[in-house]
């Protein structure tokens, strides 16, 4: 394992104080992986306030000293650096009750949460593995270390970064841990909400629809309104797919952006509440994206999602059953929510109309269509916003209009612009308020 200058140099100055010192978790892992590590842990022998006076020519960060962690901040920026250490369960769901510091580091690795991540490397003192997580990362195997309920126990959110770890590295999950992972699973009720989400982030850019499916049960643990929809029949003969499984195609079918991707998960969880059969048992979800966008709402509330990334998508679930045939109509599209979203929502409908495991187009392919009206409208410069009118509140106080009439007046033009009924130009749009 080829560690950079600056971790090497943190090693050698604890070692030569006398310290054992290792990288250690995911930086050894993904060495093994042939991956580059995006940054790296060590873990040493000495005691936070000996790490502490070793390193004390350097800015350090201490918010974790309490949990034996000091950072130290270098040019390649923060290396923290942990005492070998045995720990509590995490009443908070965040941190430890209780940290006890130990002598070896095989002790510090007996606490971590999987085989792969309990490996830790030395320049001088080799590697150290021993729960075998080399040999299962080359079996492609997800084992937690030890008794994986224990585990869970102690941390209910390792049961989704397993789900992250088994996604982003193709691994199959250990049997006996994956029982515990779902058994567990309702224990992540209690964890703290941004943890919840932060992982969900990182998991739902690299998930593909069978992963989704794979772990279906230990998602619906996390976000309940889900639950229903794994292996509810849509009673339509253009689903051949369960509503979960649907959902889980959509989300890998438009691109990994986060924003899009939470849309895509939650964009029919409005189905269940809106279900109707017909009398010939045929199955409907009249208004189901508006209940959705508003079940959408509460779930990343309660999530804490960020603002904009929350109102983002739950417009475009709001709005993913609008069908945008004509360029005239997709420029009024582009007009309420701009490029980006307008783009956004054709990946939607893309995406929602191609998952439905049929085999058979249920119409003609409308999308590269759309696309390409959508470059024209950008193109064109279109007149697509109050701001773009070649006539301004000036121009309408002079004809006569005072207060709301100047606003109501200017969405009007407007309007008539993006209906193609007037050109955009001053004369044109000041006769029309004359008339």
């Amino acid at each position: 394992m080829i560690l950079p200058d600056t971790v090497k140099q943190c090693i050698t100055a604890l070692e030569q104080s006398g310290y054992a010192a290792y990288a250690v978790g995911g930086c050894v892992r993904d060495a093994c992986l042939r991956l580059k590590p995006k940054d790296y842990d060590l873990c040493t022998s000495a005691l936070p306030q000996e790490t502490e006076g070793l390193f004390c020519h350097f800015p350090l960060v201490l918010a974790g000293e309490k949990h034996g962690t000091v950072g130290v901040v270098t040019d390649c920026g923060v290396v923290e650096i942990t005492t070998f250490r045995t720990e509590g369960d995490y009443q908070d769901s965040r941190h430890p009750d209780w940290v006890a510091f130990v002598p070896r580091v095989e002790n510090d690795l007996a606490r971590r949460d999987f085989t792969i991540n309990a490996m830790a490397f030395s320049p001088s003192r080799g590697f150290v593995d021993p729960f075998g997580g080399r040999e299962d990362l080359e079996k492609k195997i997800l084992r937690a270390v030890g008794d994986p309920w224990a585990r869970f126990r102690e941390d209910s959110l390792r049961i989704l970064r397993g789900v992250r770890f088994a996604v982003r590295f193709h691994l199959d999950v250990d049997p006996e841990t994956e029982r515990a992972m779902e058994e567990e699973a309702p224990r992540m009720e209690s964890l703290a909400r941004e943890r919840v989400f932060e992982e969900l982030c990182k998991l739902l850019p690299l998930a593909r629809a069978e992963d989704l499916t794979r772990f279906a049960p230990i998602l619906a643990a996390v976000i309940p309104e889900l639950a229903p929809m794994i292996g509810f029949d849509q009673r339509s003969p253009h689903h051949a797919y369960d509503l979960f499984t649907h959902t889980a195609h959509v989300v890998e079918g438009v691109p990994p952006d986060l924003t899009l991707r939470w849309a895509a998960l939650l964009h029919d969880v409005g189905k269940i509440p809106s279900f109707t059969t017909d009398e010939t048992g045929r199955g409907h979800f009249y208004g189901h994206a508006q209940v959705g966008a508003d079940m959408a709402d509460g779930i990343l509330r309660r999530l804490k999602a960020p603002t904009a990334l929350r109102e983002a998508a739950v417009t475009l679930i709001r709005n993913h059953m609008e069908r945008r045939l004509t360029k005239k109509s997709l420029r009024r599209l582009v007009s309420g929510l701009g490029f980006p979203m307008a783009l956004s929502m054709l990946r939607l409908q893309e995406a929602d109309m191609g998952s439905k495991g049929t085999g058979e187009a249920e119409e003609e392919n409308i999308f590269p269509q759309l696309y390409a009206f959508l470059e024209e409208i950008r193109q064109e410069d279109a007149c697509l916003t109050v701001k773009d009118l070649a006539v301004d509140g000036n121009d309408l106080m002079a004809l006569g209009l005072r207060g709301k009439a100047i606003g109501e007046g200017l969405h009007t033009l407007l309007d008539q612009v993006l209906d193609e009924a007037l050109p955009n130009e001053k004369e044109a749009l000041l006769n029309y308020l004359r008339r």
